[in-house]
């Protein structure tokens, strides 16, 4: 890496990466389980989870932790290794189905604790984590109950939650609003006492 690179623009660049390896994966799975397109499963995602997923995510946690942002470098190293042990084992057909729950609903933790860590980081990044979080919660639910109509509103979901952290990435590069506008402070919104 080139010395002239300023720790910021390389924590910009990394967290745009990040932003797109995450929406992309999380589009192919979650497209994946909502079986909307004839042919293709969750298990069509395998390579774009291992390799989008898993490699890229991981690369941007760690350019993220080289800049000094210890949020972004946790999400995405986290992250990176959920979308690769998911590949892995998804792709020789190795888990059972309570095994696949118990793995889904613990890396669900993972996205309840970038929920929560991501309130001070804007709402786009919150709500992104938060479907994160539920659809892994209902995914790793459907596998338990053996529910397919619960996995294919997950994979609606985590679509979802693709679309927002693509979102995240296309508007930091293209200068679009990330948060909803707001009254100033001391302006005629609702407080809190009604």
């Amino acid at each position: 890496m080139d010395n002239d690179v300023s720790a910021g623009s390389t924590s910009a660049s990394a967290s745009t990466l990040g932003h797109l390896a995450l929406g992309l994966t999380l589009l192919a799975f979650g497209l994946g389980h909502t079986g909307v397109l004839s042919g293709i499963t969750a298990a069509s995602a395998v390579t774009v989870a291992l390799f989008v997923g898993g490699f890229t995510l991981f690369v941007a946690g760690l350019l993220e932790f080289r800049a000094g942002s210890s949020f972004n470098g946790t999400a995405f190293a986290g992250l990176g290794a959920f979308w690769f042990t998911w590949g892995t084992a998804t792709g020789d057909g190795g888990l059972s189905a309570d095994a696949a729950g118990l793995f889904l609903l613990l890396w669900a933790l993972l996205a309840l604790s970038l929920t929560l860590g991501a309130a001070g980081g804007g709402p786009l990044s919150q709500v992104m984590y938060g479907l994160l979080f539920v659809a892994l919660l209902l995914l790793g639910i459907a596998q338990f109950a053996d529910a397919s109509m619960l996995g294919k509103v997950a994979g609606w979901v985590a679509a979802l939650s693709g679309l927002l952290a693509w979102y995240g990435a296309t508007a930091a590069w293209a200068k679009w609003p990330t948060a909803l506008p707001g009254r100033a402070a001391g302006g005629r919104g609702v407080t809190a006492a009604g």
